[in-house]
């Protein structure tokens, strides 16, 4: 496969805090989900690739700019419906009425969420509200869904959920790069894992390895220390 995304040597400082040190990756496959301790710079390193954060150093290279979109732990809900909210992102890429409402219905209808396209979306559960949100990304049928700790909130049934639609948008075509800390759905997401500590990328390899044969003691330390 070829690699959709490098970065080499990228770097983020705060202050005296170095946030992301010299970081360097090849994205290849199409399910990637990124692990590491708490504060090693997860979320921070989504942000850099996505664009929400500039870097200090180094640089952030897409052999071709693919379309994204991105998720966060906390959905941001406007003072609308569901069905508006998902409707926003397609009047932002410029979509007319008519098809911002298909495509927003069919979206919500994806994530199983029709029968409530009516309802102001800051009264939904928590759930609820991810799956809005994850419903406004895939109708912009994006080549890349970023996810940052998605169920990070969520009950074990609001959870199971969001991670069958994340699956459906990976069968869909659409690259997903996310984080999580929950180590039973890094296995059934990924395809490979990124491990970052301290603001390093310090491993990289596929699932299936990761989990049975990690190769730095870092990530030896990380599995003994969340694996209950």
């Amino acid at each position: 496969m070829s690699a959709w995304l490098s970065i080499e040597n990228l770097g983020l400082t705060e202050g005296a805090t170095r946030i992301i040190d010299s970081a360097t990756l090849t994205l290849s496959a199409q399910r990637n989900v990124v692990l590491g301790p708490n504060g090693a710079g997860k979320s921070t390193l989504l942000r850099l690739i996505h664009g929400l954060l500039h870097p200090s150093a180094g640089q952030i290279r897409w052999p071709k700019l693919l379309s994204q979109a991105m998720v966060f732990q906390r959905p941001v809900m406007l003072r609308t419906t569901a069905l508006a909210n998902v409707e926003y992102g397609l009047k932002l890429k410029g979509h007319g009425a008519a098809e911002r409402a298909r495509r927003a219905s069919d979206s919500l209808a994806r994530v199983g969420l029709e029968l409530i396209a009516d309802r102001p979306a800051r009264l939904l559960s928590g759930g609820e509200q991810q799956r809005v949100a994850l419903a406004r990304a895939w109708a912009l049928e994006p080549e890349l869904l970023i996810l940052d700790e998605p169920t990070a909130s969520l009950d074990p049934a609001s959870s199971r959920e969001v991670e069958r639609i994340i699956n459906e948008i990976a069968a869909s075509g659409t690259r997903i790069l996310m984080t999580t800390h929950n180590l039973g759905q890094a296995k059934r997401i990924a395809e490979e894992i990124v491990f970052i500590d301290r603001g390093r990328i310090v491993e990289q390899t596929a699932v299936e390895q990761f989990f049975t044969l990690p190769q730095t003691e870092a990530a030896q330390r990380f599995l003994q220390e969340e694996t209950p």
